[in-house]
């Protein structure tokens, strides 16, 4: 795959067939009939009081220190530049959390975890790593059309492996920043031939490389994700 290949590197929607895009628009309305595309738009503020003990209620004071690194991180970067904002991001939830499976974290196959849960288990899988990420990105301040939370097959150790990452587009037709917990540093998509993209969103919407579905228990999990964390203190 060459790097203009690379789905991560053009716009989801305007690139499909046309003979597709009839079919990702009717997931949008079917979104928007059930309410979805109002809980997937929230305007994100926190209340750090309700969160901390929202915390320690259900995991002990343990990670009260991350979640004062964090708390900080988000205070102290608020008016940086949008680099380094995805620069001490990406560094913060790489070094502190752990990476795990959801069976060993969880106790379930797939469970995706808010930003909260996530400090609080101090252990993440892939998506988990990529929510915080992109929560915390977006109370930093950066908008929310530059973030998308993409659903890759990645190549690991001679097989393709379900992964998502966090990108980041600097404009909609930029090649986008990628923020992984596999690889800890930030590149381009098109330095990132090891991820084929299947489909990506973010609060605003759905976009869908040509050929594959996004399946409705993903959409499900992430409305679910969100009551969560409006109930640990996000607004």
């Amino acid at each position: 795959m060459t790097p203009k290949d690379n789905i991560l590197t053009r716009n989801f929607y305007t690139s499909l067939p046309a003979h597709f895009i009839p079919d990702c628009r009717k997931i949008v309305v079917w979104l928007a009939f059930l309410g979805g595309l109002c809980i997937l738009y929230p305007v994100f503020g926190l209340n750090f009081e309700l969160m901390q003990q929202s915390l320690v209620a259900r995991f002990g004071p343990g990670q009260v220190t991350v979640f004062r690194e964090w708390q900080q991180l988000l205070e102290n970067a608020r008016n940086g530049a949008e680099s380094e904002k995805l620069r001490k991001t990406n560094d913060f939830f790489n070094r502190r959390i752990g990476f795990d499976d959801d069976i060993t974290v969880w106790g379930q196959a797939d469970y995706w975890a808010t930003p909260l849960e996530t400090i609080g288990r101090g252990r993440a899988d892939c998506e988990d790593f990529s929510i915080a990420k992109y929560f915390t990105l977006l109370n930093m301040g950066v908008p929310l059309a530059k973030l998308r939370l993409v659903y890759v097959k990645a190549s690991l150790n001679g097989s393709l492996q379900a992964h998502m990452v966090l990108a980041y587009y600097a404009s909609p037709s930029s090649d986008p920043l990628v923020l992984d917990n596999l690889i800890t540093d930030i590149r381009p998509a098109s330095q990132r031939s090891d991820l084929f993209p299947i489909f990506s969103f973010n609060g605003a919407g759905l976009w869908q490389g040509t050929g594959n579905q996004s399946s409705k228990s993903n959409l499900s999990r992430w409305q679910y994700l969100l009551q969560r964390a409006r109930a640990e203190g996000f607004q």
